[in-house]
């Protein structure tokens, strides 16, 4: 075992818990032992709220000017240590190091914008009549929890802990259980930059600790990202006991390309989009709708897709269970009547055969009602669809419960726009294979992909973590009273 067991992180410590439930975290990348994790107990995370609590009076009375500076000191740490949290990253999930440097330069932009906050939350007065003045100002919901997914291990949690401790909340974050390294480490890195004990606490575990978080009366809030199927439990459960929650679930994105796209840029930005991460991203293009002839630019995609190397420049997925469900996946469309172009099934990458690999898979002559055409695949598979027109293809996009991102390629603006118009989906790309929007901008999607108000990240992110606070004031008794007083 190359780290020494996971622990909990509570009121700046790590501790052990009671609990006699651990789980193996394992290496995708060659199948080795990395740790193990302790699933935790309601008691654990009672502790963990308890601290939570008790820091919350002084953090959220701190002046957000000062709290900030803790996330100045946090991004430089970030910057220091990028190469070891990139490296302990990709061990971890099994991206590549240039994809972990990646995801930690997300996070050092996303604390970047919480430095920012302090320009954003001034709130806002005015004279409303002779003497009488109107204020908003944005109040801290309190003890605040996050859920984090397995295939971010460090930029989705820095989603929400810089905006929500930033704002003046604490926080108890819920890793996932196949990498709960990474959290450990931001929680040193938070440490050191001189956050108060208790306002972050990580609590590992399963499915009884989420359950817990929802039910847990002193906690306010709770982020989720996840699978639909679970943002939907999980929305339902935590709103249910009179929390706010946004949860952030799966997808099915659609990259819609005409005969004038440039086919090198085209074939690049979709081999990358559909590869990237392994394809576990809620915004990998997993479907794509050829309108009319594009057979000059498939091909192109697939010998983007040949360059993509399993063990070079792409990771294997997560897990054994992954690997076999995404195989799955493809076997079902080849029997289906579609035409594997490039396959990617049965990988192995010499000297780590116990690594769970899935090379790039580009499956053509797809239908609309096929399981790879309608689920998320969450791996490194892209299926082809073909239709006659724009509006055929926005009908297949639109048809499809799941609403994060879409894209058109193509040199036509008009078209392009009737695209953005017209597809149902919360974030657009025009000849962009991963529309990922930059800070201040907030990232979020529509339909299935999303449930609760608001988004997870940027300015929309300031409503969900904080309640806005109305006051009148007068001070001129000469006005008399009239209907405003």
């Amino acid at each position: 075992m190359k780290y020494s067991e996971v622990k909990n992180y509570i009121n700046g410590q790590f501790v052990d818990t009671d609990s006699t439930r651990k789980l193996d975290v394992i290496s995708p990348i060659d199948g080795k032992l990395l740790s193990v994790v302790p699933m935790s107990s309601s008691k654990d995370l009672d502790s963990a709220v308890m601290a939570a609590s008790k820091a919350f009076p002084s953090w959220h009375k701190t002046p957000i000017k000062e709290r900030v500076q803790v996330f100045y000191r946090y991004k430089s740490l970030l910057e220091k240590h990028l190469q070891e949290l990139a490296e302990l990253c990709s061990e971890e999930n099994g991206k590549t190091i240039g994809e972990s440097i990646a995801e930690v330069e997300k996070s050092v932009e996303l604390s970047e914008f919480a430095c920012s906050l302090p320009q954003l939350v001034t709130g806002e007065v005015l004279e409303v009549s002779r003497g009488v003045e109107c204020r908003t100002e944005h109040v801290a919901l309190g003890v605040v929890a996050s859920i984090v997914p397995f295939n971010f291990p460090s930029m989705v949690p820095n989603w929400t802990l810089p905006n929500a401790i930033a704002l003046g909340n604490c926080m108890i974050m819920k890793p996932s259980e196949k990498v709960p390294l990474s959290v450990g480490k931001l929680a040193e890195l938070l440490k050191e930059a001189g956050l108060p004990d208790g306002v972050f606490n990580v609590v590992h575990g399963d499915v009884e600790i989420v359950e817990a978080i929802c039910d847990h009366p002193d906690i306010q809030a709770v982020s989720f990202v996840g699978s639909t199927k679970v943002a939907k439990i999980v929305y339902k459960r935590a709103t249910s006991n009179y929390k706010r929650c946004l949860a952030l679930g799966g997808a099915k994105n659609h990259l819609i390309v005409l005969p004038d796209a440039k086919p090198d840029m085209t074939a690049q930005n979709v081999a990358a989009s559909m590869s990237g991460c392994a394809g576990q991203r809620c915004m990998a293009s997993s479907a794509m709708v050829g309108v009319g002839n594009v057979d000059h630019i498939i091909d192109k995609i697939c010998d983007e897709a040949r360059k993509i190397i399993p063990g070079k420049n792409l990771g294997p997925v997560i897990n054994k269970v992954s690997k076999d469900r995404i195989e799955k996946y493809i076997t079902e469309a080849e029997a289906q009547g579609a035409k594997i172009l490039v396959d990617g099934r049965n990988t192995t990458v010499e000297g780590k055969e116990k690594g769970t690999y899935v090379g790039p898979t580009v499956i053509d002559y797809v239908r609309p009602d096929m399981s790879v055409a309608t689920e998320e695949i969450f791996g490194p598979v892209i299926s082809i669809m073909r239709t006659n027109t724009v509006d055929e293809a926005l009908a297949i996009e639109n048809a499809n419960p799941y609403g994060n991102a879409a894209s058109v390629f193509t040199q036509n603006g008009g078209m392009a726009r009737y695209v953005i118009d017209h597809a149902s989906a919360g974030m657009i790309g025009v000849n962009i294979g991963v529309p990922v929007p930059r800070e201040p901008f907030s990232f979020g999607g529509w339909n299935d992909s999303k449930f609760g108000v608001g988004d997870i990240t940027g300015k929309s992110s300031i409503e969900f973590w904080t309640k806005l606070k109305k006051s009148t004031t007068k001070w001129n008794p000469e006005a008399g009273v009239n209907w405003m007083s």
